[in-house]
């Protein structure tokens, strides 16, 4: 070969630059491979992003430059031979009986073997980086903070999101990164919806995602419930709920309580809005092949869509749930982040929970300095004699108020109601409100039995408990 290898690849402005690129980003995917396997890196997704996905693409680019230029190089050359009225230019003639060529040869097989290891090296960790929590809760911080704060505090807190917003399966990865690029697109240019919509179009059906854990024989028999709730008087006064709740499930060949509704051969169709919140039409078939249809009576809007009942229509936040505060409080003062014998606690929890504030840092002060005030005001000798008690209830107020409200992303109490039941929404009820009918009168029914047994209701000793003691 008349010219070295080094001299080809550079001989254009294009090949140059390609090169450059190309050898910066092996370098440094390299590197920052190194430094990630020493466990010296910081945590956070920007590192791996850029270690992965922005210098593999670099790397890709600079290959294709060198390529570009050599092409470029050719096309000049044929041009030159075409005005002066030569023959055009031969092609590379590798002479492997040449020293130099094989030389050539073996450092070009050794460039790419090396630049084909580090490329599969890093796709193989850029998808990690990817489908990784902190990519899906930490890349977006601000817009994906809300569902990232609700996670942490979930008992699915150690389950990647992708388990559940993918799940198995190539199509749905494929799927999943089309829709990452468009939510990419709209982060940058800031026209991402606020607050976020809950994907309920894009979630796969449960049976393919939730089961994978969750499978029907393990919902079995009843469950002890108790709820403590505390008044707003001055005492903050604590009574218990006691629920005997039949969560049911398959046991042999029987199948009832809760989890009927997705009995083998039972089918729940139904058709809502697009949020589910009202539900118009209840089509029902029982496993001997019975089919009955309840309608409410109202007319369902032109949007409206059937979808066959799954878990996420009940469990429709089973990870990324937000109290409310009356439930928040009560969970604090059961606790003891809060002390239950500071006066009137619970209302004036309540109280500065309720208060719209600008940011999160700004709400979690002004609620430490009302609760501060009150005290001082009213109860100067709770204030001066027992001061940490009331900055540990004002920061938990703080904490509490930060976990659900968030003032970017127009996120505030009840913006995401969970239908587990029938307190925060109507739930439950969406069905069984006693105003779906068959044609011939038959009507899902309104009973509290049909879910639990009521044993107390804000008792403050139940009689229940001291037998079960």
């Amino acid at each position: 070969m008349k010219h070295t290898l080094l001299a080809a690849l550079t001989r254009s402005a294009i090949g140059t630059i390609g090169l450059i690129v190309a050898v910066l980003s092996a370098v440094l995917i390299v590197l920052l491979a190194t430094i990630s396997a020493a466990d010296m890196a910081g945590p956070g997704p920007y590192f791996g992003i850029a270690s992965y996905v922005i210098l593999p693409g670099l790397l890709v680019l600079g290959l294709l430059l060198i390529v570009g230029g050599l092409a470029w190089q050719r096309r000049r050359a044929r041009r030159a031979a075409r005005r002066a009225g030569a023959p055009k230019p031969p092609l590379p003639v590798f002479d492997l009986n040449s020293a130099t060529t094989r030389t050539s040869v073996a450092g070009i097989s050794l460039a790419a073997i090396a630049m084909l290891g580090i490329l599969a090296g890093a796709g193989y960790k850029g998808v990690q980086v990817l489908d990784s929590t902190q990519f899906c809760t930490q890349a977006c911080h601000a817009v994906m903070q809300p569902e990232a704060v609700a996670h942490e505090r979930s008992p699915h807190a150690r389950v990647a999101c992708v388990d559940c917003h993918v799940g198995p399966g190539a199509s749905w990865f494929v799927k999943a990164k089309i829709n990452g690029l468009v939510e990419m697109v709209e982060l940058a240019t800031n026209s991402f919806p606020r607050p976020i919509p809950t994907p309920i179009d894009n979630l796969r059906p449960a049976r393919v995602v939730c089961e994978q854990c969750h499978w029907p024989a393990h919902f079995l028999g009843d469950r002890l419930v108790i709820h403590t709730h505390y008044a707003s008087d001055e005492a903050n006064t604590a009574t218990k709920t006691v629920l005997m709740v039949h969560i049911g499930g398959q046991s042999g060949t029987s199948f009832g309580g809760i989890h009927w509704h997705v009995a083998p051969g039972v089918a729940v169709r139904f058709l809502s809005d697009p949020s589910r919140e009202h539900i118009y039409t209840v089509e029902l078939t029982t496993a001997d092949g019975t089919r009955k249809t309840f309608k409410d009576g109202t007319a369902p809007p032109v949007n409206a869509q059937w979808r066959t009942m799954d878990c996420v229509d009940c469990h429709n936040r089973p990870t990324h749930t937000f109290r409310p505060p009356g439930e928040e409080i009560d969970a604090a003062l059961g606790d003891g982040r809060i002390d239950t014998s500071l006066p009137f606690i619970k209302r004036e929890g309540l109280s500065v929970l309720q208060v719209a504030y600008s940011s999160q840092a700004q709400g979690q002060r002004s609620i430490r300095t009302a609760i501060d005030e009150f005290y001082r005001s009213k109860y100067p000798a709770v204030a001066s004699g027992r001061a940490s008690a009331v900055a540990a209830a004002g920061k938990a107020l703080g904490e509490i108020w930060s976990w659900n409200v968030f003032p970017y992303m127009k996120v505030t109490w009840n913006t995401y109601p969970n239908h587990l039941g029938h307190e925060q929404s109507p739930g439950c009820f969406r069905c069984h409100d006693n105003h779906h009918v068959t044609g011939d009168g038959e009507r899902i029914p309104r009973k509290c039995d049909l879910c639990h047994d009521v044993l107390a209701q804000d008792d403050p000793s139940p009689a229940i408990l001291k037998e079960l003691q």
